[in-house]
């Protein structure tokens, strides 16, 4: 076990009840697992007063009891020392894994509460002397929205009171915002620069395990539409139309191409016509494990980004793309200005061109091997948790901006 000189008593917060499938789990609970991997004290702790999604019914429950259970399995299967650590409360309400006693008296003593994509209700009930940590990790939305305050967004302007009332400190995945050409706003608030984590061990073993001959590059992705997000002139959009600059794409590589879509509203009839395999995102990650499986399957990823993501220069790094290096899995993904500190040209690729997305493919699968053990190594160097927690523990308690490790630097 790699230590950290001190250990703290960390609360991460975040949305996996909300959302209980496996990518959203890995999300977060990749920093409960990672922080305690470095000798921390860490709780997971959850109360979005929302009703949960339940993935085997379709739609929002009123229960938390598969919630409950996914959580529960999830800490037995991957870190059965945490899995009393863990607490989730429905409406307010009931409480899973921990008692509300038991929550409060470990809130009583916390040194840090790490609200993963400020997804959380903070508690009350938190030292004074913990520090509150907002950490974004939609960089661009969450900024433009809370700045353009559009009549849509309602909650915008108290969500911004509030952020900048509540927290101590600011952590985003937007690694590039204090570069030059950067067009996030800032609001006001320091922000502080990291980079999604991965932990190692739960993936290893399928670096030794080729995929199968025919194992298509995949992806998993929410098709979800939004707009009226101005800033500076300039709106933004999510995925389609960044996926609509590539939907060719299959007619010019030999490999299979497959996306796990979720979301209601996908042109899938479009997308499979020009030569994409798709499959219900849900169905292939409904557990940890078949999250896990679904990328063991998979001869490596190909991805676009979020069009706010790319027309920012954000620098944004997809935590679904570490899962897939971690498992020695080439990524040829999109561009955000993420190259300028995660190096590309091995085992990991950028793109921003159909041309470039096409030699990338070729690439991989034309030295398949090799380029599975360069993209374990880019997550070992670039991703793991002795790599990425000690400088992000040491920003939130200095308040210093350190950057994890880096190939180059900012613009």
């Amino acid at each position: 076990m790699i230590q950290t000189k001190t250990k703290l008593r960390i609360i991460v917060g975040g949305m996996v009840g909300q959302y209980p499938l496996g990518g959203v789990a890995w999300d977060y609970f990749h920093y409960v697992l990672a922080l305690a991997e470095l000798g921390h004290d860490v709780y997971y702790h959850e109360d979005t007063n929302v009703w949960p999604f339940d993935p085997v019914k379709g739609y929002a429950s009123d229960s938390g009891d598969f919630t409950g259970a996914f959580m529960r399995n999830f800490f037995e299967r991957h870190a059965p020392q945490l899995v009393d650590r863990w607490h989730y409360v429905l409406l307010k309400d009931k409480h899973y894994g921990m008692t509300k006693e038991a929550f409060e008296e470990v809130a009583k003593t916390a040194d840090i509460f790490l609200n993963v994509s400020g997804a959380t209700f903070v508690p009350d009930i938190l030292s004074p002397k913990c520090i509150k940590v907002f950490m974004d990790t939609d960089p661009g939305y969450n900024q433009i929205l809370m700045h353009a305050q559009p009549a849509w967004a309602k909650h915008a302007p108290g969500w911004l009171k509030d952020v900048k009332a509540i927290y101590d400190r600011y952590l985003t995945y937007a690694e590039n915002i204090h570069g030059a050409d950067c067009h996030i706003p800032h609001l006001g608030i320091d922000w502080l620069p990291t980079r999604c984590v991965v932990t190692m061990s739960p993936w290893k073993e399928f670096l030794q395990s080729p995929p199968p001959a025919d194992a298509p590059l995949t992806t998993v992705m929410s098709w979800t539409y939004y707009g009226g997000l101005i800033y500076e002139g300039v709106e933004y959009f999510a995925k389609p139309p960044e996926f609509d600059r590539f939907i060719d794409l299959p007619s010019h590589v030999k490999t299979p191409l497959m996306l796990a879509i979720g979301g209601h509203k996908a042109p899938r009839k479009e997308i499979e016509q020009a030569g994409w395999k798709t499959i219900d995102a849900p169905a292939v990650t409904t557990t940890g494990e078949s999250y896990l499986h679904f990328i063991r399957d998979s001869a490596g990823e190909w991805s676009i980004a979020k069009n706010i993501y790319v027309g920012t220069n954000s620098g944004w790094f997809s935590c679904r793309t570490a899962c897939y290096l971690a498992a020695g899995r080439p990524s040829v993904v999109q561009d955000t200005a993420w190259s300028r500190f995660v190096p590309s040209g091995a085992g990991l690729f950028a793109f921003s061109t159909m041309e470039e997305c096409v030699d990338a493919i070729n690439r991989i699968s034309s030295d398949a091997n090799n380029q599975r053990r360069l993209a374990y190594e880019v997550a070992r160097e670039y991703l793991a948790p002795d790599r990425v927690l000690p400088p992000m523990i040491e920003a939130i308690e200095t308040g210093r901006r350190i950057l994890p490790p880096s190939h180059s630097k900012q613009t």
